[in-house]
């Protein structure tokens, strides 16, 4: 398949593995999914540095396909973390939570691609402006960090669509190969998901998360720390604590100050689900199995051409 995305990074389908802190936080995921032909991506935030180039060199010796990098700017290590991609020969770099114009030039130097995600129309042309290869758009169906404005992807897509002319890899509330052709219509070079590839043995986090991810329902996310950065994660006993107190007008510090009693890491390493910050994106209502990283590859490139079928018969 070709797109501006496949074509852009030498990657064989349309399809990227988000990068997810703890879950891709390491080798295995991403190496999975780049050697099946998607775009793997190593998920910086939660790593040490060593951690971090021992993943990249073993992804780099597991397969000559692209892979990424995933690096939220305002993390405390950013600046070590791209120097370390810098040193690794790194080759594409997925930036987000951060302006990338201080950046840009040091690794275009180098040949290397960077992508901004963004979650509205002007943070793209900002991003556009500032000289990025491409952008990775983001709705609110997304866990993690998806956008405060609670826009699905279906409009923010296709406003940056209209926006802007960089290729495009577009995210949110998709778990099947049918969610991808949507999105793909929509004027998307290229689709990320990631609570669909966070159900894989590869994927490095408690099995616990694994099972209440498995369990949801299609209403069993919500969006959690509306005072200052919010989290998709599943409906738990912290994010019932935290709606409440947002509900009842507490003021800013005190719903900061309770946000930031709970962890993601609570949930991913310790397997603390009622009380972590158990992070999934609505499309955890429409995953009932886990799948091996290359397997579920295959199988989304399948539902995909599958639903190209369906579609040119209801338009034919």
């Amino acid at each position: 398949m070709k797109t501006r995305i496949t074509e852009l990074l030498g990657i064989r389908y349309p399809l990227v593995q988000a990068g997810m802190s703890w879950a891709s936080s390491h080798a295995a995921l991403p190496l999975a999914v780049s050697k099946a032909g998607g775009l793997g991506v190593i998920a910086a935030g939660p790593m040490y540095p060593d951690a971090l180039r021992e993943a990249i060199r073993e992804v780099k010796a597991g397969t000559d396909a692209p892979f990424a990098v995933n690096v939220p700017l305002y993390n405390k290590n950013s600046a070590t973390y791209l120097d370390i991609l810098e040193a690794e020969g790194v080759k594409v770099i997925i930036a987000s939570q951060g302006g990338p114009k201080a950046h840009l030039k040091r690794f275009h130097d180098r040949g290397v691609k960077w992508l901004h995600v963004v979650t509205s129309p002007e943070h793209a042309a900002k991003a556009a402006e500032a000289g990025v290869d491409g952008l990775v758009v983001v709705g609110a169906e997304a866990g993690g960090h998806p956008p405060a404005h609670e826009v699905g992807i279906l409009v923010v897509l296709r406003a940056v669509v209209k926006a802007v002319h960089l290729p495009i890899i577009a995210g949110g509330g998709v778990a099947d190969g049918y969610g991808i052709a949507a999105l793909l219509a929509l004027g998307a070079d290229a689709v990320q998901l990631g609570t669909r590839f966070l159900m894989t043995p590869e994927a490095n986090v408690h099995a616990s998360y694994k099972t209440a991810v498995q369990q949801a329902g299609l209403a069993d996310t919500a969006m959690v720390g509306k005072a200052s950065l919010p989290i998709r994660m599943l409906r738990n006993a912290f994010a019932t604590e935290y709606e409440a107190a947002y509900k009842s007008g507490k003021p800013v510090e005190e719903l900061n100050a309770l946000f930031g009693t709970r962890t993601l890491k609570d949930a991913a390493l310790d397997g603390n689900v009622e009380w972590g910050k158990t992070e999934a994106g609505q499309s955890a209502g429409l995953i009932d199995d886990i799948v091996p990283a290359a397997e579920l590859v295959e199988r989304l490139m399948r539902e995909l051409k599958a639903a190209q079928q369906d579609l040119n018969g209801k338009l034919a």
